[in-house]
């Protein structure tokens, strides 16, 4: 089995490769080690071989883990659907949210933030694939919702997370990673804030750095199978 170690160097080897093919710099692009359901043990030897950017998809699991660790070293990012009654945990400790998909949330993140945290930054997901089984908005929506947070004091909006569809049909594909590099275009030329797009997981990590990624959310990869 190899290492954790082993696993981010090749990883952010083929983030280099791929990047340059493309004309991008590979500095560019942050590696978000997906941590769910990891233990404090495993963590803890990715942040021993570099790895400062972490993701979690349940609220108390993350913050169980920036408890225990307590290392203001590293940022943590939460990728999973916020529940309501841990919208508070997500904006009490967590530095990003990439699962914002209505005002109702944006509200709560809002009201919820520590003023001696600084803005929470913010991701509006997209429902790139208009899948029922996925959160998110339509990008017709996205304006609209942009210009809602972008009035809220403590939240800081940063940019779009998409989830596109798996498919054989790669034209197709490619379709969407378009649309949605487009409207990321967009947005930032509305808002100087906007640096980040949180695209593209282990199987479609070359698409997403061609399309614009900036955030790759990667899990099995690093830590090997969850327990």
């Amino acid at each position: 089995m190899k290492s954790i170690k082993y696993n981010l160097q090749d990883i952010f080897n083929q983030i280099t490769t791929i990047a340059q093919k493309c004309g991008r710099d590979p500095k560019e692009i942050t590696l978000l080690a997906v941590s769910k359901n990891q233990s404090i043990t495993v963590v803890k030897e990715a942040i021993s071989a570099g790895q400062n950017c972490f993701g979690e998809n349940y609220a108390q699991e993350g913050v169980d883990k920036i408890k225990i660790l307590a290392n203001p070293d590293l940022v943590w990012h939460f990728i999973g659907r916020v529940q309501s009654n841990k919208s508070c945990l997500v904006s009490k400790y967590f530095d990003w949210c990439h699962s914002v998909n209505c005002l109702g949330l944006a509200k709560r993140l809002n009201q919820q933030r520590s003023i001696d945290k600084g803005p929470l930054n913010i991701l509006i997901q997209i429902n790139i694939s208009c899948e029922n089984t996925k959160a998110g908005i339509l990008l017709e929506d996205l304006p609209m919702l942009a210009s809602q947070i972008n009035n809220f004091p403590h939240l800081n909006l940063r940019g779009l997370m998409a989830i596109p569809k798996k498919s054989k049909d790669d034209y197709h594909q490619r379709i969407e990673y378009q649309r949605l590099k487009t409207a990321f275009d967009q947005l930032k030329n509305n808002y100087p804030s906007i640096d980040t797009l949180s695209l593209g997981m282990s199987g479609d990590m070359e698409t997403a750095i061609v399309f614009g990624s900036t955030i790759l959310r990667i899990g099995t990869a690093i830590f090997g199978q969850r327990n």
